[in-house]
């Protein structure tokens, strides 16, 4: 089941304007906050209404402002889920996956569907409790269950972990990943977790003020992210303009020149990877000495904030605190692999 999003919405501040498409994948929209994720979800749910454009939805046109098509959300057979679950609080249980048929059923009929959900997710016994009486881990599985009783053709998920501690967040994610092996359609998920997404999801689309900077693969745009947005959105904790000629690279911020074979057309800055830089022995063509700014003391490891030579900007270092105890004698010198490089554009 494939998706299709070409639209523009004007906010005045803000404009959204995205265009893309998906089939049986699990996309990934990734963004800082404000810069059009949710709106996206809320256009294709048929929540907000474009001012231009069109979506595609399995073949079936739900929204297009040339035809003045603009199907009601009802009808659009999405399944959205948001990001404190909406449950009605006021429902049990079976009553709010009930609420999630799209059709009106025989009594028998419907009580055997909602059964079969309760099920699925693990919530027998629980039937006729109140959203209030639940755990996060409950929650989700009840608001899912809601989602796909009305067998939705594309699901979307808004941030489904945002307000949930990092081990409930584990847990959940796991019971969402098995949930989604089993759906056959289109996901969109979105998130600002870029771990979350790498874990997830099949492909990302990189958000930027209300356009898409970067799409493809996540093994593609986390090691070629292309962009700056796209690369410190994926992790890379280093971006500064640079100069490219003649083999080489020019950083001024950070007083920097490296042998450079450029991958990019017409880059404009260079990103190093805080996790890739190593201590070295010697000096060399990749070797900088340099004079540490800073010390952050992690649990498990350590981050340095260091100087190279003039630079005025600081460069982030993350290494493994045997690593750094092990260096504390050495000489301060540091090696930028050509593996800790990538090439970008703004």
């Amino acid at each position: 089941m494939a998706i299709e999003v070409n639209i523009k919405k004007n906010l005045g501040s803000f404009t959204l304007d995205v265009q893309f498409s998906a089939e049986n994948t699990v996309l990934a929209l990734l963004g800082g906050s404000g810069c059009g994720k949710s709106l996206t979800l809320r256009c294709i749910a048929g929540i907000e209404r474009p001012d231009s454009g069109k979506i595609v939805i399995d073949g079936v046109t739900v929204f297009d402002s040339d035809q003045r098509i603009d199907l009601p959300p009802q009808q659009r057979q999405v399944g959205l889920l948001f990001q404190n679950y909406a449950l009605f609080p006021n429902m049990t249980v079976e009553e709010n996956i009930a609420c999630g048929l799209r059709e009106k059923l025989p009594k028998g009929e419907k009580h055997s569907r909602v059964a079969q959900l309760v099920r699925r997710f693990h919530l027998e016994g629980l039937e006729k409790h109140l959203p209030s009486q639940l755990s996060g881990g409950q929650k989700q599985r009840a608001a899912l269950a809601r989602m796909l009783i009305g067998e939705p053709k594309l699901i979307m998920l808004d941030e489904p972990f945002s307000a949930l501690d990092s081990y409930l967040r584990w847990e959940l994610e796991r019971e969402l990943l098995r949930t989604l092996s089993e759906f056959p359609g289109t996901v969109l998920f979105v998130s600002h977790d870029r771990d979350e997404v790498y874990r997830i999801c099949d492909e990302i689309a990189v958000y930027k003020n209300g356009t898409i900077d970067v799409m493809g693969d996540k093994w593609t745009v986390f090691r070629h992210p292309e962009t700056c947005t796209a690369a410190i959105l994926t992790g890379c904790k280093n971006v500064a303009p640079a100069e490219f000629r003649d083999g080489v690279v020019l950083v001024p911020d950070w007083g920097l020149q490296l042998p450079a074979q450029p991958d990019l057309d017409s880059p404009t800055h260079l990103g190093i990877r805080a996790r890739k830089l190593r201590p070295a022995v010697a000096e060399g063509p990749r070797t900088v000495a340099y004079t540490v700014v800073e010390e952050i003391d992690g649990a498990f490891s350590d981050i340095l904030m260091i100087s190279l030579r003039e630079g005025k900007a600081l460069l982030r270092w993350e290494l493994t605190k045997e690593a750094h105890w092990a260096m504390k004698d050495g000489p301060q010198l540091v090696e930028i692999p050509e593996d800790a490089v990538v090439y970008l554009r703004d």
